[in-house]
């Protein structure tokens, strides 16, 4: 479906082609001065799940066709669209207002639910975004989404917005960060229009702020979007906020904004797994037609594990080596292309008695007991993490991780590193523990 927001019309060709072929059956039940007063400047503009938008430049004309003609308009057009379509007549005020709405919005279109890729780390994020695009202020309100900078988070906030609007491409969708909120706000109170901004912000059908937690710490700002934020929720619009840390992490902000964040949905986004990072990769690359083999994109996978944006940032360094020198991408041009780079991130070796160290240091064990052979709960655990660490920070083989945890087979290791992935996609709190025991391996 194209996009009816961003100025092209929002419907298929086979959609467009029902619509003539209506509109010409309806000719044939009118007079020739009927038809062209109000049949003939209605324009399709848009085609939804369950609504068939139609906009005409004349305010009048909807109002007539809705008392005269709407029963067998509609009629008409359920024959080729189906009796799940609903006919909204529109006028052109009303598509010049939600243009206005839309100029201030930051939605980016390439961000979709379809193309974000989901994890053990930001699955529950993925859904709880799903879940509210498809039944805005019904499902999670507000949905409060909270991760580290480049996870994904972003993402997800302009895939809800551009979800709803291809659903109803009339609904009032507003993104914003809390930094252009208060730039904003400043601006509009210091020009004596603060019930215009007012008035902007509580007009939406959907509010969207990313990194609340640079909202500024000053009484209007956190005053001025506290009303904002009860308005649209006792109203019934739906509030979607993104930060850094979780709201009881937010000391900048006042307690009642923290409790009003908090009474939602709180949802949080890691760090995305091995295999997670090589499907983006690969996602990438196939977005950008770049021919990458799987062993290049394992290894960037590998060295890369902080964001979503390095991960990317990495294929476009390897890319762009292979495309000036005009050499298709291997391992070896790979390695060659992000030398620097992975050199200045392992600049500390991590191997598997270092893992073993500090992670039985955590968990109050001795490294021994890891390696060896007890099967009480104490010791399975920080066994089963050691060995999923190894397996995300090393580029040993199941077989070679065996080989250092006693000889155990690939069977074991496989089991290992599936129990604590199952785990962290289930327990954020037991996530971000091997996520900081990651970090901490590795010395960040």
């Amino acid at each position: 479906m194209q996009a009816g927001r961003r100025g092209t019309m929002n419907y298929t060709p086979e959609q467009r082609a029902m619509w003539d072929r209506a509109v010409e059956n309806f000719r044939a039940t009118l007079t020739a001065p009927a038809f062209d007063m109000w049949i003939k400047p209605l324009k399709l503009y848009a085609v939804t799940d369950s609504e068939i938008l139609v906009v005409c430049d004349d305010p009048r004309t909807p109002i007539e066709i809705a008392r005269h003609m709407m029963p067998r308009l509609s009629a008409m057009l359920q024959a080729d669209f189906g009796r799940g379509h609903t006919l909204r007549l529109l006028d052109q005020r009303q598509l010049e207002e939600q243009a206005n709405a839309l100029k201030s919005t930051m939605l980016i279109e390439r961000y979709t639910f379809e193309n974000f890729i989901v994890g053990p780390s930001n699955n529950l994020a993925y859904a709880a975004s799903l879940a509210v695009a498809e039944q805005p202020s019904d499902a999670y309100n507000p949905l409060f989404i909270y991760g580290d900078v480049g996870l994904g988070k972003t993402h997800l906030m302009n895939a809800i917005g551009n979800y709803i609007l291809r659903q109803d491409p009339m609904a009032r969708v507003l993104l914003t960060t809390s930094e252009h909120f208060t730039n904003e706000l400043i601006e509009k109170i210091r020009n004596k229009r603060g019930d215009e901004m007012r008035n902007k912000m509580r007009s939406v059908d959907v509010l969207m702020v990313d990194d609340i937690q640079f909202l500024a710490r000053t009484t209007v700002s956190q005053e001025e979007f506290f009303h904002t934020f009860n308005d649209l929720y006792l109203s019934g619009k739906q509030i979607v906020i993104s930060s850094d840390r979780p709201p009881h992490e937010l000391p900048t902000l006042e307690e009642r904004l923290r409790s009003r964040f908090g009474s939602g949905l709180i949802v949080d986004i890691g760090k995305p797994d091995f295999e997670t990072r090589v499907a983006i990769i690969r996602h990438k690359a196939e977005e950008d037609y770049i021919d990458l083999p799987s062993d290049a994109a394992q290894f960037i996978a590998a060295h890369f594990d902080r964001s979503i944006r390095e991960l990317e940032g990495a294929l476009t360094r390897v890319s762009a080596k292979s495309r000036l020198l005009g050499y298709p991408i291997t391992l070896e041009l790979t390695e060659e292309a992000l030398r620097e780079l992975v050199q200045t991130q392992d600049t500390r070796v991590v191997t598997p008695s270092a893992i073993i160290q500090t992670v039985a240091q955590q968990y109050d064990v001795r490294p021994e007991d890891i390696l060896g052979k007890k099967r009480n709960q104490e010791v399975v655990v920080p066994r089963q993490i050691s060995i999923y660490i190894c397996r995300e920070l090393t580029e040993l083989s199941t077989v070679a991780i065996g080989r250092e945890f006693g000889n155990r087979d690939h069977t074991t290791i496989m089991h290992s590193c599936e129990k604590v992935a199952g785990q962290m996609k289930g327990d954020a709190q037991f996530r971000r523990r091997v996520e900081e025991l990651i970090d901490r391996v590795k010395g960040n």
